[in-house]
């Protein structure tokens, strides 16, 4: 950048007048000088111009035309990265310290042990049904969204399932929300007491562990021979019903006197049962819901929030404590129906 007031060298190229009584007289023709004669300079790098006696010295930081201009030396504490420490420019260089990195979140998730990863919501119940106990519970990823994971626990004869929210910085679970992983894994294993508007409430007792001893025995082979049925490949269709459960108090209306009585209901695969409450073992009956050909809300009954179930020798009419909990009930069976009527198609 050319220092204000002069340019360098002066306009038109011509070089700087030399101090007085130290050069020829004006109009005078500079005798050349030999390298070495005198006390001429020696030669300068090349594109740097090198001022010779009597030449004002030119500001700090100004350059000559086509030269690049070089950076300001920084001080040897400034480069081993102190802060606040002066720059030759003047003034003071400050330098942000980076924060130290954090585990990422995925290596924490893995540390715990009973996080499973891309664990569906079909096997997770597959698992704590079949291999848990009342208050099992597993963290999994959701598949609905990113940010999403899934607490599946186990009640008496079903899974329910709740949305841990990871917002970034932090976790919401209900209406906590927590600064870290490990401040909700702590707030787990105090047994929190959890439930929804549709379910009774379960406390969290047992998590359910990623890897289970397993035997490593395997049947050997004795026969293997083809049964010639005729089939090809592309009758091999994978298949199988959906656990989908759900449990919970409705009120039901008596078959031949029309009263109402509270019953504990399960759903489980293709099968609604209901006993006489929650402590009962054995089931007053078992409804097969592949028999069944409509669920829908009800507004013939003198109460709210009721709903039916149509099947081909009668209809069972039952009613929930709220509007949000006939819903439920309604879509679970709903897509229980859809499922098995989309199978024979």
């Amino acid at each position: 950048m050319a220092h204000t007031g002069h340019s360098w060298p002066p306009e038109g190229g011509a070089q700087a007048a030399p101090a007085e009584g130290s050069g020829p007289a004006d109009g005078a023709a500079e005798t050349p000088k030999s390298p070495g004669e005198g006390s001429a300079s020696p030669p300068s790098r090349p594109g740097r111009a090198s001022p010779g006696r009597g030449t004002p010295r030119r500001p700090r930081g100004t350059t000559t035309p086509g030269e690049v201009p070089l950076r300001p030396p920084t001080s040897s504490a400034a480069r081993r990265g102190g802060r606040g420490q002066p720059s030759s420019a003047g003034g003071t260089m400050t330098l942000r310290r980076q924060p130290r990195p954090t585990a990422p979140l995925d290596e924490e998730l893995e540390a715990l042990g009973w996080y499973h990863d891309n664990l569906t919501r079909h096997a997770a119940e597959a698992l704590l049904l079949s291999n848990g106990q009342d208050g099992s519970y597993l963290l999994r990823k959701s598949n609905e969204r990113e940010d999403l994971y899934s607490l599946s626990v186990r009640g008496k004869d079903s899974v329910k399932h709740f949305h841990i929210e990871h917002t970034g910085t932090s976790f919401k679970f209900g209406f906590n929300e927590f600064s870290s992983l490990k401040e909700l894994v702590m707030h787990f294993a105090n047994q929190p007491l959890i439930g929804s508007e549709t379910g009774t409430l379960i406390v969290l007792k047992h998590p359910y562990p990623r890897e289970v001893e397993e035997p490593s025995i395997y049947e050997s082979v004795r026969v293997h021979t083809a049964m010639q049925t005729g089939r090809t490949e592309s009758d091999l269709v994978p298949n199988a019903p959906s656990l989908g459960t759900k449990e919970g108090y409705l009120i039901k209306q008596g078959k031949i006197v029309k009263n109402w009585k509270t019953r504990w209901f399960t759903l489980h695969r293709n099968e609604l049962k209901y006993f006489k409450d929650q402590t009962a073992t054995e089931p007053i009956r078992a409804l097969d819901l592949t028999e069944c050909s409509a669920v829908q809300f009800d507004y013939s009954q003198e109460r709210v929030n009721c709903f039916c179930l149509v099947f081909p020798l009668r209809t069972y009419y039952l009613c929930a404590k709220t509007g949000i909990e006939a819903d439920e009930w309604i879509k679970i069976l709903r897509w229980k129906l859809t499922l098995h009527q989309s199978a024979y198609e």
